[in-house]
C-alpha cells in the first residue's frame, strides 16, 4: 500500500561553478579597478613636476598692481633647494621672509612646506603664488582696510 510520488521531472540542482565563476569574475573586475584608481596619480603624473618631498629652486616672485583698486605690492625670495639639487627635503631661503603691502599696509604672509603660501587674512586656505595670496586678501578684505600696525609689525 505504498504511495509512491508522482513521477515528474527532478528539480534542478543548483550549478554552483557558474556563480563562483561570476563572483570572481566581480572580485577581479573590482580589484583591477580599484589598483587602477590608486595608481593613476602615479603613472600619469608628468616627469616635470616635483613630487612629495621634492622642490625646485624658485626665482624671486616680484609683483606691484592695481587689482580692485587697491595697490598691491610684494617680494618674495628665491628658495634654493638645500645641497643645491631638486631632490633635497628641505629648503634654503636667501631672505627672511616674504613682503607684501596692500595699500602701502602690510600684511602678513607666512609660506608653507609645500611651497604655497597663506596670510593673515585668509589664515585656512592656501595659494600657489604670493600674488594670488594678495588677491585674495583684497577679495576677502573687500572695503575694509588692513591695520596700520600688526603684532608682527611692532
Amino acid at each position: 500500500m505504498g504511495t509512491t510520488p508522482a513521477a515528474g521531472p527532478p528539480a534542478p540542482a543548483p550549478h554552483r561553478p557558474a556563480r563562483r565563476a561570476v563572483l570572481r569574475t566581480a572580485f577581479t573586475t573590482a580589484l583591477v579597478a580599484g589598483t587602477a584608481g590608486a595608481l593613476a596619480p602615479v603613472l600619469l603624473k608628468d616627469p616635470g613636476t616635483p613630487g612629495r618631498g621634492e622642490r625646485r629652486s624658485q626665482a624671486p616672485e616680484r609683483f606691484s598692481e592695481t587689482y580692485r583698486g587697491r595697490h598691491i605690492r610684494g617680494t618674495a625670495p628665491a628658495v634654493v633647494p638645500a645641497g643645491g639639487h631638486p631632490g633635497a627635503a628641505a629648503a634654503v631661503s636667501t631672505a627672511t621672509a616674504a613682503d607684501v603691502t596692500v595699500d602701502g599696509r602690510p600684511l602678513h604672509v607666512m609660506r608653507r612646506a609645500d611651497g604655497s603660501y597663506l596670510s593673515e587674512v585668509n589664515h585656512y586656505e592656501s595659494f600657489p603664488t604670493l600674488l594670488e595670496t594678495a588677491r585674495a586678501a583684497v577679495d576677502e578684505l573687500g572695503t575694509a582696510h588692513l591695520a596700520a600696525t600688526t603684532p608682527h609689525t611692532i
